[in-house]
């Protein structure tokens, strides 16, 4: 969607207040500017990103304004700007030009901007309730009003200390940022100050409540997006607190790496102890017909004696052995951890082009055994 306003004359108002008229017997000043053009864009993805071109003759300056803030954004000598909404509407975009007489130009344009669509529950694949040889054991639907203390419990706070939870991430961990509405559970993290910490999200496990050793699980998701944004649906061995980390075992059924084009993409990936020694593996997933943003999704694994092997939407993408000795971690009981992190090693901090607020929705947890 593309907005292009010429200005071939207009009124320059000197910096004291000045006002200069622009008729037809006004000599021209070399020094002062004069025809300003602008090429407003507002981007196709609904990211609410919107870019500026301006142009004039005699310019040395060009401040950027736009009608929910009283002080220029921006300014600079190139004309170029862009900004992000974070809120659907229609919004007024003033270019000044200055030159070097003290007088600028300006102009103006109305520019509707519109956020991501509302994703219905109903967008997306959804899975069976049943799988042949398989029953199901346990699950949580997200009925009802409130999160289930029998399934789950929050971890608080920043994880120190191991501050930043092993990854140096940037969030600090709420009851407040999780709840259960209209059959769904979200998760949402904030750009908020909160003791210390400059983002606000939640971290539910089932440990202590709810585990497992085999079987397959089924999560159906509907991710964020965004540089920084970092959701997470993976698994712990219940030894941890004995253990420690890795020799637990960590199975990480979905992680998705917001920004950078890396939105539509789910990670699967084995972490375990070698003789010592971190040690890993995994694979991806990248959705061709949308982000993982634009419908739910359904992030899947099937843990065997022999094998795990990661599924979206059914379709099988990896598969590890994990019968070699070394890989004994795999044999015990794991539970699950659901989390929105912000920043850290792997995505990077949040910058300009982050939306604030960002949410992980869950629809369904289903764990299936043979």
């Amino acid at each position: 969607m593309n907005y292009t306003i010429r200005i071939l004359c207009t009124i320059a108002i000197m910096l004291l207040g000045l006002t200069a008229s622009c008729g037809k017997g006004d000599p021209i000043n070399n020094e002062d500017p004069r025809d300003l053009t602008i090429v407003v864009s507002v981007a196709e993805d609904e990211s609410g990103l919107v870019s500026i071109e301006a142009s004039a003759i005699n310019t040395i300056l060009y401040s950027f304004y736009i009608s929910i803030a009283e002080d220029a954004i921006e300014e600079n000598s190139s004309g170029k700007f862009e900004y992000t909404f974070v809120r659907s509407g229609t919004y007024e975009i003033t270019i000044r030009a200055y030159g070097t007489s003290g007088k600028y130009v300006r102009t103006s344009a109305q520019v509707k901007v519109s956020l991501e669509k509302d994703v219905s529950i109903e967008d997306g694949y959804i899975s069976p309730l049943t799988y042949e040889g398989y029953e199901l054991v346990w699950n949580d639907e997200f009925d009802g009003d409130i999160i289930q203390s029998t399934n789950w419990k929050f971890e608080i706070g920043t994880g120190c200390p191991n501050c930043g939870w092993g990854n140096n991430e940037l969030e600090y961990y709420r009851r407040e940022n999780a709840w259960i509405e209209n059959g769904v559970l979200s998760i949402e993290a904030k750009e908020e100050k909160y003791k210390g910490m400059d983002y606000t999200s939640a971290r539910l496990i089932t440990k202590n409540l709810r585990s497992f050793k085999y079987g397959r699980i089924d999560i159906r998701a509907l991710l964020p997006r965004g540089q920084g944004i970092w959701p997470a649906l993976w698994m712990l061995g219940n030894n941890i607190s004995s253990a420690g980390w890795p020799e637990c075992g960590e199975i990480d059924i979905m992680e998705m790496i917001g920004g950078g084009g890396r939105d539509n993409t789910s990670h699967g990936t084995l972490h375990w102890d070698a003789s010592g020694n971190h040690a890993s593996i995994g694979d991806s997933y990248t959705v061709q017909s949308s982000t993982l943003s634009g419908e739910y999704h359904v992030f899947s694994i099937v843990w065997m004696e022999s094998s795990i092997t990661w599924f979206v939407n059914n379709e099988e993408f990896y598969s590890v052995n994990i019968t070699p000795a070394e890989m004994s971690e795999f044999h015990q009981e794991f539970f699950i951890i659901m989390n929105l992190a912000v920043g850290g090693n792997w995505p990077g901090s949040p910058d300009s082009s982050t939306i604030f607020p960002q949410k992980m929705k869950v629809d369904y947890v289903r764990v299936f055994q043979k």
